[in-house]
């Protein structure tokens, strides 16, 4: 079997995984617990996307259809991501980039395909975490304050802290020693504002829950809705987190997703569902915003969810950074050898520095989590896993499974197609609404 790392470019940067055989790499593959890798899963889900969720997911929906839809979508990328951990090896190769995998099934281009979904994904996401993370410390500092800095100050302080974080933990694998801080700061911040959402919910006898617009208003804002459902369950990058993963590959990794569909499911669709309760349609685009809480409580959860957030967007952006130190730094020397430290210093500041201009440009939150929800993520999480499964069963498969795949293919890409122009709509709408450098 010919090499399939085009990011490396050579076969001879393959290398030797026990009975297996996978493209080299930077970061390290093959040494992860499952017990780690889920509670990585439960952790990086619940980050302070969370805290939008409420807004972005149910307000759109309406209870019946809300709720609905966040089963039907997580029981769907449960199943979708369960069927990808198994395409995890082939052969004697294990696969530890999506877009090898796709580039060695179906060519270069579906290579460079996948290459630009996740990337886009990941990119949007980056994005979405530091306005997040200058959201909160703003929220924070206007506790103290009547007239706090703009947001902009806060995003590059974000951005930075980011930074430092990925330079000083590099991989996946070297965030071991963080998850059980990430958990706490987990815990604490779900705690508090889910007993300041019970408290608001049982004083606020005046909620609506009526969906605003007109039909056609609503109907895109419910696929936006959608759409938002699916960030909120999956990543992109499943392919990639699965190579930090012992053996069995395949069972480890499904059991790392049981943990992410049923705990960390859990209290994400809690945190989500009980906001909603609380301030009906009109709940907040952050939610902390709302809250009636203390002083001292606010500070607690914005001070807790920045924290964590600065752990959980290291998972989401890994691929980006393998993918850079693969090129970038020599592999024959330790990652923190001199040459490399330097090298991944400028990089790092390089590819942080514009995310952080874009995204003060750009403090359009709604959007971050629509659009790459809408355009990339359905054909990462539906559409490759059944073309996958088709390509490699497809001749021994029954024919309702290649009825069933082949119809999965189908919706999601309709789907991708609505959702994406829901969320153009919504870029739109906030074009006229926002200015650049916006500081909301």
């Amino acid at each position: 079997m010919e090499a399939v790392s085009l990011e490396a470019g050579r076969s001879d940067h393959r290398q030797k995984q026990n009975e297996y055989t996978s493209a080299a790499s930077a970061h390290i593959v093959d040494k992860d617990s499952w017990q780690q890798v889920g509670l990585l899963l439960v952790t990086s889900f619940n980050c302070a996307y969370v805290l939008s969720f409420s807004n972005l997911m149910l307000a759109p929906l309406g209870w019946y259809w809300g709720l609905a839809c966040l089963i039907i979508v997580a029981a769907f990328a449960a199943y979708a991501n369960w069927l990808l951990a198994g395409f995890h090896v082939i052969g004697d190769h294990r696969f530890i980039r999506y877009r090898d995998l796709m580039g060695y099934l179906f060519g270069k281009r579906m290579y460079y395909v996948t290459w630009f979904l996740q990337f886009a994904t990941l990119l949007l996401g980056s994005m979405g975490f530091i306005l997040l993370g200058g959201r909160a410390l703003k929220e924070i500092n206007s506790e103290f304050s009547d007239s706090p800095m703009r947001l902009q100050v806060y995003i590059a302080v974000t951005g930075v802290v980011y930074l430092a974080f990925a330079y000083f933990v590099p991989t996946i694998s070297s965030m071991r020693n963080w998850l059980i801080s990430s958990a706490i700061l987990t815990v604490i911040y779900d705690a508090v504002i889910l007993a300041i959402l019970i408290k608001d919910g049982n004083t606020n006898k005046a909620k609506d829950y009526n969906i605003a617009g007109n039909k056609a208003e609503k109907a895109l804002n419910a696929f936006g809705a959608i759409a938002a459902i699916l960030v909120c369950n999956t990543s992109g990058i499943l392919p990639e987190i699965q190579s930090t993963v012992r053996k069995p590959v395949a069972a480890n990794m499904r059991k790392a997703l049981v943990m992410q569909y049923t705990i960390g499911l859990a209290i994400y669709y809690g945190i989500s569902i009980a906001g909603y309760w609380a301030y009906g349609a009109s709940v907040s685009e952050y939610l902390p915003e709302e809250l009636s809480g203390p002083t001292w409580a606010k500070v607690l959860i914005n001070s807790t969810a920045f924290l964590q957030s600065i752990m959980s967007q290291h998972m989401f952006v890994a691929p980006i950074h393998e993918a850079l130190d693969t090129k970038f730094q020599r592999l024959n020397e330790g990652m923190f050898s001199k040459y490399n430290l330097i090298c991944r210093f400028f990089v790092r500041s390089i590819f942080f520095g514009l995310n952080i201009l874009v995204t003060a440009l750009f403090p359009f939150m709604g959007d971050f989590v629509n659009l790459f929800g809408s355009f990339t993520l359905f054909p990462l999480t539906f559409i490759f896993p059944s073309m996958i499964f088709l390509k490699i069963k497809g001749n021994t498969a029954r024919r309702t499974q290649k009825l069933w795949h082949m119809a999965i293919i189908v919706f999601s890409f309709l789907m991708s197609i609505i959702t994406t122009a829901a969320a153009v709509r919504l870029i739109i709408n906030n074009t006229k609404v926002y200015h650049f450098f916006a500081d909301t």
